[in-house]
């Protein structure tokens, strides 16, 4: 890959509209880092429900929140992330973190440390990258060079995460995706929310390859004219 402008892309999206496979597809491609964010609110999360942090008490995620180690790796052909040394890359996928973390990533103490954290992996990424979460645009990286936001139908998004928790079932799986939204996009602090910039992509009718050209495209245009 020769070396190219340095670009910054944030993908925004609600869950099950591609935003992990695209981004890092696209990282991957393009020869830049990849940040899955949510998997830092996902390893913050997980270490609150191992270190018995009450998630019903706002006041005691507050109090912990600058406790655990968070490090992520960004070589989109193989994304870690660990807690205190200890690699979470499995644990953080399971149901109990799942259900739990809307609840600690709305915590603004939460939300102000792992936004620290990844502005700052931003900044060092040297060939550019692909940050993807529910506030890139917003929040976290409101000077990004190009911004997206990827949204597919409940009935979509259902069918595509079910597919991925193997055996889940579709309609249960719809239910907590719009759950999710829901809680997502009230939150106060840095709700979920395209950002008036983004170049929206409806991927309901798209196959994942293409939605990966779609993007890929996009971060070419954006860098020819940079």
């Amino acid at each position: 890959m020769e070396s190219a402008t340095p670009v910054i892309v944030a993908i925004d999206g609600p869950a099950g509209t591609g935003k992990s496979s695209t981004s890092k597809a696209v990282a991957a491609q393009l020869g830049l880092s990849y940040l899955d964010t949510g998997a830092q609110y996902r390893a913050i999360t997980w270490w609150m429900v191992n270190n018995g942090i009450d998630i019903d008490d706002p006041a005691a995620i507050a109090a912990a929140a600058g406790k655990p180690d968070i490090v992520s790796g960004t070589d989109p052909e193989g994304p870690t992330i660990t807690v205190d040394g200890v690699d979470v890359s499995g644990p953080i996928r399971t149901q109990e973190v799942s259900s739990k973390v809307s609840a600690v990533s709305a915590v603004p103490e939460v939300r102000a440390r792992i936004t620290d954290l990844q502005r700052s992996i931003a900044a060092s990424a040297e060939s550019g990258i692909v940050v993807e979460g529910r506030d890139i645009g917003t929040t976290v990286l409101p000077d990004a060079d190009l911004k997206i936001f990827l949204t597919a139908s409940p009935e979509a998004r259902a069918a595509r995460r079910s597919g991925e928790l193997k055996g889940a079932d579709v309609h249960s799986t719809r239910e907590a995706l719009i759950k999710r939204d829901a809680a997502d996009s009230s939150r106060k602090t840095s709700p979920l929310a395209k950002a008036d910039d983004a170049v929206e992509v409806d991927t309901t009718e798209l196959t994942l390859v293409q939605v990966i050209e779609c993007v890929v495209t996009l971060v070419e245009e954006k860098r020819a004219g940079k």
